[in-house]
C-alpha cells in the first residue's frame, strides 16, 4: 500500500466527524461564563484537542481488536483495518503514539487533573473494549461515561466547579443518545445483531425504549430544575427559562429520530439533521443570553 493510502486508511480511522463529540467539553465553562476570558479558553481548547487526540486513539485500538466483528457489519465492514487497508499493529503503534501526545498536551493544565480526567476515559474505554461490552447494561453504562468524561473535562481544565443538576444531565443524556444508538443498531443489523456485539441479543426493543425514556426523563426534569435554579439566582426573568423549550423540542425530535431508525452514528444525526441543528442554535442562543444576564 502506498504512503498516500495508508495516511488516508489512517485518517478514516481517526474518525474525524466524531470528534464533533467533543464539544462537550465546553459545556461546563460556558455555563460558568468564562470563555470569554483568556486562559479559560485557551485550557478548554487543550481539552478538546486532548479528546480528539485521545478518542482517536481508541477508535484506532478499537477498530484493531474489533476487526474480525466489523466484517460481520454492513457499515462497519468497509472501515480500513477490516477492510484490510490498514494492519491491526499499525493501528495499535498510532493509538499508542496518541496516547502520548495527549498526556504531553494535558499535563501543564491544573496541575494534571485533566490528565487525570482523560486517563479515566481510556481506561473504561479500554475496558469496554476487553470486558465491559459483553455486559448487558454495564456496556451503555460504560459507553455513556465516556461523553460524561468529555464534560467534565471542560470543568477540570478551567477549574470550574461542576454543579450536581450539570452533571446529571450530562449523564442522563449520553445515556439516552447511547441506548438510542443500540436501537439503531438492532434494526439495522436485524438478525446478525448477536453475531456483531453480544449485548444486542440481551436487549429488547421495549426495555431500550424504557431506558431512553426513564434517561430523557430524568435528563428533562434535572435541566427544568437547573435552569430555574440559576434564573433565581441571577434575577434572570426570561432566558434560562426560555431555554428549556428548544432543548426539550431536541430532545422529542432525537427520539423520533431513534424511532425512525437513525441514531446508529450520533453526530451523523447531527450534522444532516436541519431541524436539530435549528433547535441546537437557539438552545446555545438563549442559554448564553441567560449566562450573560
Amino acid at each position: 500500500m502506498g504512503s498516500t493510502s495508508a495516511l488516508r486508511a489512517a485518517i478514516r480511522t481517526a474518525r474525524p466527524k466524531q470528534w464533533t463529540k467533543n464539544v462537550l467539553v465546553f459545556a461546563a465553562p460556558a455555563a460558568a461564563g468564562v470563555l470569554d476570558q483568556r486562559d479559560a479558553l485557551l485550557e478548554t481548547l487543550v481539552a478538546f484537542v486532548a479528546f480528539c487526540l485521545a478518542a482517536s486513539a481508541t477508535y484506532f485500538h478499537n477498530d484493531a481488536a474489533d476487526y474480525e466483528a466489523d466484517r460481520l457489519h454492513p457499515v462497519k465492514r468497509t472501515r480500513p483495518i477490516a477492510a484490510g487497508h490498514l494492519s491491526p499493529t499499525t493501528a495499535r503503534v498510532i493509538a499508542g503514539v496518541l496516547v502520548v501526545l495527549t498526556a504531553l498536551i494535558t499535563f501543564p493544565i491544573n496541575d494534571g487533573k485533566l490528565t487525570a480526567v482523560v486517563a479515566a476515559y481510556l481506561a473504561v474505554t479500554l475496558a469496554y473494549t476487553l470486558w465491559l461490552k459483553h455486559e448487558p447494561v454495564i456496556d451503555i453504562v460504560a459507553v455513556a461515561a465516556g461523553f460524561v468524561f468529555r464534560a467534565i473535562a471542560g470543568g477540570v481544565a478551567t477549574d470550574v466547579k461542576l454543579s450536581d443538576w450539570f452533571l446529571i444531565v450530562a449523564g442522563a443524556g449520553a445515556l439516552f443518545i447511547v441506548t438510542g444508538k443500540r436501537h439503531a443498531e438492532q434494526v439495522e443489523l436485524g438478525s446478525d445483531s448477536l453475531a456483531h456485539r453480544s449485548t444486542l441479543g440481551a436487549y429488547s426493543t421495549a426495555y431500550l425504549s424504557y431506558v431512553r425514556a426513564v434517561a430523557s426523563g430524568v435528563m428533562i426534569t434535572a435541566y427544568c430544575l437547573w435552569a430555574f435554579e440559576n434564573a433565581a439566582k441571577t434575577g434572570d426573568a426570561t432566558w434560562f427559562r426560555l431555554s428549556i423549550v428548544p432543548l426539550v423540542t431536541a430532545v422529542l425530535r432525537y427520539a423520533f429520530v431513534i424511532e425512525q431508525g437513525g441514531g446508529g452514528a450520533p453526530e451523523e444525526v447531527v450534522l444532516a439533521d436541519r431541524t436539530l441543528q435549528v433547535l441546537g442554535v437557539l438552545f446555545v442562543v438563549t442559554f448564553m443570553l441567560g449566562v450573560s444576564g
